[in-house]
């Protein structure tokens, strides 16, 4: 399975997870817990078509690297192990494992944390929440999951064994399925990617498993689900700009760098933790968040919902077009691609907070 490929298997799956998230919308109305707003359901979507449009621009970075690992440096040799069906479940069991590790250091780097936030701004918890992909990724992940292009692993099953993995999360993004018994104890599952969501105080940095929660077991970081979770950042987004919220956070570092001196300094703003302070020289952590934690939610006129959906469909409509024929750009209309995308989107979220 080629690259090009599994782009259009992603497209062919939007529809499917539209209609899980209507039915999860029903749902809510229906027993009276609905999940959803139209302007955080937005702004999650609007950052799920930003990284698909920007992952256009990264082939490189999401199977080119690999492919060079894997052809120069890769133990080949052992492909026929990999291509067994015992081999496949051990091709799953390194991923999930890379995954975990890359997903705490995410957390735990101000850098990473930087590209991964995304994913975590929503204040609210839903299938929507699961598209809320981070841009940059495939440029982290690379990195990473070399390991598995040198173990000998074919680029096409780690695509596929990645697609599996990312697909798997979807489901896990939900507040209407509730504790599962023994289940909970080994695979990733609502309740337990409930607590990776909040921002609970004990909750923070708990449950990064993708598909097995085992690794979190195995490593200090489960934690179950106890009580009411509160979802969303310690400092709150606090705007639908899907410029800003790309950018929050390497904005903040870029001020700390030019308030510091030192490469030692420098590097630690950018490896250490999203708490470290620099002048401090330690971790400084926020105030425990309250369950009368504030969600933030700007009325709409009618006349901005309007406004809102209309381009918000016309930036849909562009992008599915750029994602189909999007193979066939050269890197220049691609940029302008995502330009075009990018400035639809930027106005989606002006008229959701515009006051005028």
């Amino acid at each position: 399975m080629n690259i090009q490929l599994l782009n259009q298997v992603v497209l062919l799956a939007i529809p499917i997870f539209l209609i899980l998230m209507l039915g999860e919308f029903i749902y809510g109305l229906l027993i009276k817990k609905n999940t959803y707003r139209l302007n955080d359901t937005i702004s999650s979507l609007s950052q799920g078509l930003l990284s698909q449009a920007i992952l256009m621009c990264l082939i490189f970075f999401q199977i080119g690297a690999y492919e060079l690992v894997y052809q120069y440096i890769g133990f080949t040799s052992f492909g026929l192990f990999w291509e067994a069906w015992y081999g496949w479940i051990c091709a799953f069991l390194v991923y999930d494992f890379l995954d975990y590790w890359l997903h705490r250091l995410s957390h735990q780097s101000a850098l990473l944390w930087g590209s991964h936030v995304i994913h975590h701004q929503s204040q609210l918890f839903n299938f929507s929440t699961a598209l809320r992909q981070e841009s940059f990724f495939p440029i982290i992940a690379c990195i990473f999951f070399a390991v598995m292009a040198l173990v000998g692993i074919p680029p096409y099953e780690f695509v596929l064994v990645g697609f599996i993995v990312l697909i798997y999360q979807f489901w896990i993004h939900t507040e209407h399925i509730g504790k599962l018994g023994w289940i909970d104890s080994f695979f990733s599952t609502p309740s337990n990617h409930r607590v990776h969501h909040s921002i609970n105080h004990e909750y923070i940095d708990k449950n990064f498993g993708a598909v097995l929660i085992i690794w979190d077991r195995i490593f200090g970081t489960y934690q179950k689900e106890e009580g009411k979770c509160i979802y969303g950042t310690q400092t709150p987004l606090n705007s639908w700009n899907p410029i800003w919220a790309l950018s929050s956070i390497f904005a903040g570092l870029y001020t700390k760098i030019c308030k510091s001196s030192g490469p030692v300094n420098i590097f630690s703003i950018l490896l250490k933790s999203p708490a470290w302070d620099p002048e401090a020289k330690k971790e400084v952590h926020l105030p425990n968040i309250k369950p009368s934690h504030e969600v933030y939610n700007p009325p709409l006129s009618g006349y901005q919902k309007y406004a809102a959906l209309g381009i918000f469909s016309l930036t849909v409509m562009f992008s599915i077009n750029f994602y189909i024929d999007g193979n066939r750009f050269n890197y220049p209309e691609k940029i302008l691609d995502v330009t075009i995308i990018c400035i639809g989107l930027y106005y989606v979220g002006y008229f959701m907070e515009s006051k005028k």
